[in-house]
């Protein structure tokens, strides 16, 4: 369904009732590759609303042209929250750029805030701390025959490349990628206008909510170690640094992440 903005449209989709949850995807797919995995980890209890979004220049929410920064995509989904929870307290969940989208909503709109899960979330800082890339797995002849785009994404995201993370990645991750505004990801907004205009944690901020930092130890993406450093504003975290895993955690150590999200929503 869509949510009609003053100057742009979101489109989002809905299961179950409860405690709501609004889940934010990364770069260059759609909500898709977030419900796969994280379905079955709400199936085994109720009493959660969950909000799959389609980010600004993804899915179905196409991007206008008035929209050039980060900050104007965190505006949109700030309207999208005002509208369809108005003054209710929510829950966030945000993978890679999903889950920077979600440190903005956290700094505009703590109060509402019931819990924030982040999974391997870029910061703010201009120059990552980076592991040296390696591949840990690599079945033979893997890459036989398939498209040139999506091998050369599958081989950039994991480090355990197997026909199973393959499979997984065409399945979940590839059909949000024929949707992906490429244009506008390609241009200089990753360059110039990717970080917000202001500090999502400034000094001293602290935020008490129950959260969750998950991390790929060999994530070359956005790395294990500039995400720590949010531990400072957050007391009552549980931090990981998964093994084995590059950027796409949730396909390399599925079981791991969905155990360690099914412990925070414990504490919701």
């Amino acid at each position: 369904m869509y949510c009609s903005l003053k100057n742009a449209s979101i489109h989002y989709v809905t299961y179950g009732e409860g405690k709501p949850i609004l889940i934010l995807h990364p770069l260059a797919t759609d909500h898709r590759s977030m419900k796969a995995w994280l379905e079955p980890v709400f199936m085994q209890g109720k009493g959660f609303k969950r909000i799959y979004v389609d980010i600004p220049a993804h899915g179905k929410s196409k991007r206008e042209d008035w929209v050039k920064t980060t900050d104007d995509m965190l505006d949109l989904l700030l309207q999208f929250i005002d509208k369809i929870l108005p003054n209710e307290e929510f829950s966030l969940l945000g993978m890679s750029f999903g889950g920077y989208l979600a440190q903005g909503i956290l700094n505009k709109r703590a109060a509402q805030i019931k819990g924030i899960a982040l999974l391997c979330p870029p910061t703010r800082t201009l120059e990552r701390t980076l592991p040296k890339r390696v591949i840990l797995k690599r079945d033979d002849d893997l890459f036989d025959g398939l498209d040139e785009g999506i091998a050369q994404a599958f081989d950039l995201l994991l480090a355990t490349q197997t026909k199973e993370t393959l499979n997984m990645f065409l399945e979940e991750f590839q059909p949000g990628r024929l949707l992906a505004d490429r244009e506008f990801l390609a241009s200089d907004w990753r360059t110039k206008r990717y970080h917000f205009s202001f500090e999502p944690f400034p000094e001293g901020s602290v935020y008490e909510q129950p959260t969750l930092i998950l991390t790929g130890r060999q994530d070359y993406i956005c790395g294990f170690e500039d995400p720590f450093r949010l531990l400072n504003h957050f007391p009552n975290a549980t931090y990981s640094v998964i093994n084995g895993t590059g950027h796409l955690l949730h396909i390399e150590q599925r079981e791991q992440v969905q155990f360690f999200i099914g412990e925070w929503l414990k504490e919701l």
